[in-house]
């Protein structure tokens, strides 16, 4: 059975309940635009709340190894650093140094701890604790500057290595054998020093058996010599002598007119002084 209009009046009305393909998709974008700005948000607050997690955890760390420092009954110069085994994301150092307050011209012994991690943007941050332990006297500070004087002299002399000890001294890794085999000193363990290199170096691998004997066996024994060169140079410029055997002035193998014009500075190593 045809009724007449009866189908005209149904697509008409399918059509008006409907969305157009266009009116679909910009609603589909609407969607998109709002969904992406809460995902931004939700992002933003993880990130921040990793942030605090790690800035937490690096500041627990500095706790914990300001708190070992303090405990302790004897503190010295120190400098250590490593990463966490509880927080592998986390690295920290602990410096014990000695430093002078700029107001009153006390020197002091002071703890600085700190820590380093990435946070959520790439960047490094540095959780750090200061703790100003105590006051040194004038004795302590003097033996705190000593030993910085003993470090500072070590970096400067030793050569570790043949090879590197023949490159200073510009000859062979074969050349430096047979300076050994001669009386070539080393500390004891096995270490070149260039006060001693440049001795060889200056008598081409031949020097007498006194100036042998003159050489370092380590650190602390060079820096005891080059202080009593040093009281022998102030001497020998009040009293206008230089005293030496051969022409040669003092254990540093240096000539009575070269002694004339160099300082203690340029006595602890003569050969970086030709070099340059």
């Amino acid at each position: 059975m045809n009724i007449p209009g009866m189908f005209e009046r149904t697509n008409r009305w399918a059509g008006a309940a409907g969305f157009t393909l266009l009116e679909v998709l910009a609603a589909l974008a609407i969607l998109g635009l709002a969904s992406s700005s809460v995902l931004i948000v939700i992002d933003r607050c993880v990130n921040s709340a990793a942030d605090s997690a790690l800035r937490m955890e690096a500041f627990e760390l500095v706790r914990e190894n300001m708190d070992k420092i303090l405990v302790r009954d004897m503190v010295d110069e120190t400098a250590d650093f490593g990463t966490s085994e509880k927080y592998p994301d986390i690295s920290w150092q602990t410096v014990i140094e000695a430093f002078t307050e700029p107001a009153g011209g006390q020197t002091w012994l002071r703890a600085v701890c700190s820590a380093e991690y990435v946070d959520s943007t790439g960047e490094k941050r540095t959780i750090e604790l200061e703790h100003w332990i105590t006051p040194l006297t004038d004795q302590q500070a003097a033996q705190l500057s000593g030993q910085q004087d003993l470090e500072k002299l070590g970096m400067e002399q030793i050569i570790r290595t043949d090879s590197e000890a023949a490159t200073y001294a510009n000859v062979g890794v074969d050349t430096i054998a047979e300076w050994v085999e001669n009386g070539l000193a080393k500390t004891d363990d096995g270490m070149f020093l260039r006060h001693n290199l440049d001795l060889f170096i200056r008598s081409k691998g031949n020097p007498t058996p006194e100036q042998k004997a003159k050489q370092a066996k380590s650190i602390r024994d060079l820096a005891r010599r080059l202080k009593m060169e040093q009281k022998e140079l102030e001497q020998d410029g009040l009293s206008g002598t230089v005293p030496g055997a051969g022409g040669k002035g003092g254990s540093a193998g240096l000539s009575t007119g070269e002694r004339g014009k160099g300082n203690a500075g340029q006595i602890v190593d003569p050969a970086a002084r030709r070099q340059k």
